[in-house]
Formats: C-alpha cells, structure tokens, sequence
C-alpha cells in the first residue's frame, strides 16, 4: 500500500473543483454527466474506492453501457456535501457513499430509495452472503433494506511480531487495555524512533472518536444511559478517556493531536509504532504489495476491560438517493460493485490483500483471498461476526451503535467533544475539564430526547 495513492484527509469544500474525478470515459474532468447512459457518484477518496475508478471502464461500463462520472472527497467533507445533497433532494447524484450510522434516519427522512425490491429480483447479487450484521445494520425501522456494503470492518489490535520477539514479549490473543498500556510502555523506544502505540487524536466523530467511545465501552461507560440522560462526564467514561489520554501521551506517536486513520497507518508503515488499535480494513494495506512491514505483523482482538468484545462494525455502503431518476441504473452499479465477482476482478487486476472485503462470508472461504490475507483473514472475520451494536457495553442505551450512538445529532456533539480531548491530548486542558465541558454539549444536544 505504501506505494497507492493515499488523498490527505482534512482538504475544505472550498477545493471541491479540484478533488472532482471523473472517470469511465465521461463530461470532461471536474464535470458531472447528465445523458440517460450515464449515472453520477459521490464518494470517500477511501483506497478501495480510487482502486474501482481504475476498474469501471474497462468492466462495468463495457458491460452494461452505463457510464459512471465519480466526484470523489475526503471523508470529513463528502460528509458534509452528501448530507447536503440527500436532504435537498437535488437529485444531482445517484449515488452516494454512506455508513451504517446514516441509513436509519436517512431513510426515515425519506432521502434514499429502498433497495429490497432490487435485491430481490437480483438473484445473482446474494444478499444471504452478506454477513447478518451489515444487512441489519443497513436495513430501517420500516424492514426495508437501504444499502449495500461496499466494504465493511470491525477493529482489532496491530502489531509488529518482530518487534516483541527482539524483545522476548507475547502479544495474548484477547488482550485487555491494561496489557496493552503495558506492552506499549516495553516497546517504547525499542528501536529508535519507535513509539509504543498509534491511538487517534484528530478531531472528528469518525477519528478520534471510533476508538475511543469503544474504549469507553469496554471501560464500562456510555454516551448516555437508557433514559437519555447524558453520562458524558461519568466515573466509567472519564476513567476511560484518561487512560487513553495517558497512554497516547505517555507512549503514542508524535504528532497524535492530528492523528488520524491516515496518519497512524503511514506511522505503522514506516516502523514508527509497534502497535496500532484501529480498523480491520487497515490490514489489507499493511500487508499490500509495497508495504515494508508486510509479513512483519500479527492482528488480535480489540482489547478489552470489562466487556467480551469490543470491536466496531462499519459499513461504507452505496445507497441510491430517492430523487434519482436513474434508479434502475443504479443498482445495476451497486449489484457490480458490491459483487463477489468485483472482487475476484479486483484480486485479479489489483491484488488479493487489496479486496474491499469485510462485507461477505464467501470472500473468507475464497482459497485465493484467504491465501494472500492469512495473517489478518480470520482476525477480521471474527471481529465482524463477535461486533454487536445493541449491546455493546455493560448497560442498556437508548439507541444502537458501538463507535458511535445511531441517533442524528450525535456527528455534532460527538465531533465539538473530541475538540476538547484532543485538546487534553495535546496537554492544553485537563481529561475532567474537557468531560465536564462535553457533559453540558451533551445535555444541551439531547435536551429533546428526554422531553418526549
């Protein structure tokens, strides 16, 4: 992966122009195409979606005839424009990239068109082979199903195997956060250079925190109690905070309040952390062609404290917007893209360990797959079956959702609190200070909930 094209996470809506892709042979560059033979997508610049503009061309549109114009945007702001796009209804875009955070109320806004009707006439897609938990995940409170995975993950701990062999140490397959916290003190400067643990500080709900609220989880703390009162500010969740806090500061990456999902993967890369707790789609790169510390490291579970599991469950999924006037050429994309024959095409033209994977049970029974992606395989197929949303801490909450709680509001408060941890991270405000702060966000974001 070190030699893919990776886009910095962090560009403004202002560079919309710029970042605008169009592929397949459409308008030309920076424009959107409009004829009844062509469809429009709007995207995360994510690898695997840079890998599929370099494959519809040649596969998809020779096939079908159907041309595919992508707008492609880092993940902060496509966000933003999608959120802007569907509740428009502007019917600009066909398609968008969205998560399983989104499809619940999105589709009770009425902003996407429900796709069971497609999936069910499409016998060749296989919606069974899909793993339980993202159809679940995908589907609203009316049964209707909204998306399809494009590639779906869970989380576990990295680490460099030859690192703790030069130092005689034993990674546990189900290690705790207090292990960890250990191991990272004793790898701490093991090389030089080399710190003990990648933990996300970036600013964002979907950066810093998708680890840290499973931390909290596991701690035994939660956004809110089953009554919506807010418990941001709690024994559990502070406890948690500050431990990650500590840890990050104490033995993580340089740099760590603009850390990232990016940033600790080109830290993994490079040899400059022995350990790193993030997503399982993270593996396929580090073991990628190019990548200097393929064949160097071993995946475990998500650490835990006082929980079975803890790991998250993602999915970044197609939905068609309900404006669309090209339905039906749209899900003929979502049926190619989210296909186990897109897969065997991508194993093919790209690499197996480059698969957008995570999504169906065959691709772990796939001798080619399974072959290239040995070492984290099982530890990813065994992260997305164990996740589990409804429950995924020690007490009831008021809606779903392990890295993050699956109620509208909650990409704002989350996003203004992990403003004030990462400004613990970088020792400017104390752990309590910045709870007591996200406490009174949190109690002002959730004032209606506890009013019905």
């Amino acid at each position: 992966m070190a030699a893919r094209q990776r886009l910095r996470a962090g560009v403004g809506l202002a560079a919309l122009a710029a970042l605008t892709v169009t592929m397949c042979g459409c308008a030309g560059a920076g424009g959107l195409g409009g004829g009844k033979d062509s469809i429009n997508v709007l995207m995360v610049n994510n690898p695997q979606m840079i890998d599929i503009q370099k494959l519809t061309a040649d596969n998809f549109t020779r096939q079908t005839g159907i041309k595919v114009n992508y707008t492609v945007l880092p993940e902060n702001d496509v966000r933003d424009k999608i959120s802007q796009e569907l509740s428009s209804q502007a019917g600009i875009y066909d398609i968008s990239t969205i998560s399983n955070y989104e499809v619940p109320f999105y589709a009770k806004a009425g902003w996407l068109a429900p796709l069971s009707n497609y999936v069910a006439r499409d016998s060749g897609f296989d919606q069974n082979d899909i793993f339980p938990g993202m159809t679940k995940s995908l589907t609203a409170s009316d049964g209707k199903l909204y998306a399809e995975p494009f590639y779906g993950e869970s989380s576990f701990l990295m680490y460099r195997k030859d690192v703790f062999a030069a130092k005689g140490l034993t990674m546990p397959a189900r290690p705790t956060w207090p292990q960890v916290a250990a191991l990272a003190a004793k790898v701490d400067n093991a090389q030089p250079g080399l710190r003990g643990i990648c933990l996300r500080g970036e600013v964002g709900w979907g950066q810093i925190f998708a680890p840290l609220t499973t931390v909290v989880n596991t701690f035994g703390g939660t956004w809110f109690d089953k009554n919506w009162q807010p418990q941001v500010d709690s024994p559990p969740f502070t406890e948690a905070t500050s431990f990650y806090v500590n840890l990050v500061r104490q033995h993580g990456e340089a740099g760590a309040p603009q850390a990232g999902f990016t940033e600790c993967l080109n830290n993994m890369e490079q040899g400059k952390v022995a350990m790193w707790y993030d997503a399982t789609s993270a593996a396929g790169s580090l073991e990628g062609t190019g990548s200097p510390v393929a064949g160097k490291m071993g995946y475990v579970a998500a650490p835990v404290v006082k929980t079975k599991t803890s790991g998250w469950l993602y999915a970044w999924s197609w939905a068609i917007e309900h404006a669309s006037k090209k339905q039906d050429a749209a899900w003929k994309f979502i049926s190619w893209a989210s296909s186990k024959q897109y897969e065997e095409l991508v194993g093919s033209k790209i690499g197996w360990t480059s698969v957008p994977a995570g999504k169906r049970l065959s691709t772990y029974d796939n001798p080619q797959y399974v072959k290239a992606s040995e070492a984290f395989a099982g530890p990813t197929r065994a992260a997305i079956l164990a996740a589990d949303p409804e429950n995924p801490g020690v007490q009831p909450r008021p809606v779903p959702g392990i890295q993050f709680m699956d109620f509208p509001e909650f990409s704002a408060l989350a996003t203004t609190v992990s403003q004030y941890v990462s400004t613990a991270i970088a020792g400017q405000i104390s752990v309590q200070k910045a709870l007591q702060d996200g406490q009174k966000v949190a109690t002002r974001a959730t004032k209606t909930y506890r009013s019905k």
